[in-house]
């Protein structure tokens, strides 16, 4: 299968909370790029949807829900797309091949010390966003799940100025040329998310 991307995420989260933190809303739902964003109760990713597949990657779940309509809009943020989805996985070797079996390709692995043992992290391509597959020792047994969304911002300094105590520190990302925020847990977000200043 060619060209499967990200269409649609379910985010647990009350939809105002986002609209607050600069995000154009209509009707409890946004588009970012080209994914559409469709907010449910709970909290963290409930679901996507992916163009072609119509089944569980290696259990993260499908939202079956009839399609937003979720209509291109600038955000007050200044976020333009969707950088990242990060995905927690007890066995990556697992959760790959279950990806590679839709034709979707691991482009690289990036492997880290860290005090609790490795940690390391495939990257795949959905579309514009990047799938980070993360595996560490802290990570309980069972299917993969989802855990956070990175998006990319042309100013971040802006970003920053609007969301004001929202927004934690910005700080050098990993990627190089590139800095980060992360958005903290009492602007009611429902999940971890993170602004990223766009790739130049």
């Amino acid at each position: 299968m060619v060209g499967v991307r990200i269409e649609q995420l379910t985010i647990g989260a009350d939809a105002s909370r986002w609209a607050e933190a600069g995000f154009a809303i209509e009707g409890g739902a946004a588009r970012v790029g080209e994914v559409a964003l469709r907010f449910t109760g709970g909290e963290g990713i409930r679901g996507w949807r992916l163009s072609g597949v119509g089944a569980e990657i290696d259990g993260l779940p499908v939202d079956t829900a009839a399609d937003v309509v979720a209509r291109e809009a600038q955000h007050s943020n200044g976020v333009i797309r969707i950088d990242h989805v990060v995905v927690l996985t007890p066995d990556l070797k697992r959760t790959t091949g279950a990806l590679e079996a839709l034709g979707v390709e691991r482009r690289r692995v990036r492997e880290v010390e860290t005090d609790e043992g490795p940690l390391r992290q495939g990257f795949f391509r959905l579309g514009e966003v990047i799938l980070e597959v993360v595996h560490s020792p802290k990570v309980e047994s069972g299917p993969a799940r989802f855990w956070g969304i990175t998006f990319a911002a042309n100013d971040l300094e802006a970003t920053a100025e609007l969301l004001g105590e929202r927004l934690g520190s910005i700080r050098d990302a990993v990627q190089p040329g590139r800095r980060i925020a992360t958005v903290r847990r009492e602007a009611g977000l429902g999940l971890p998310v993170a602004i990223i200043s766009a790739a130049g």
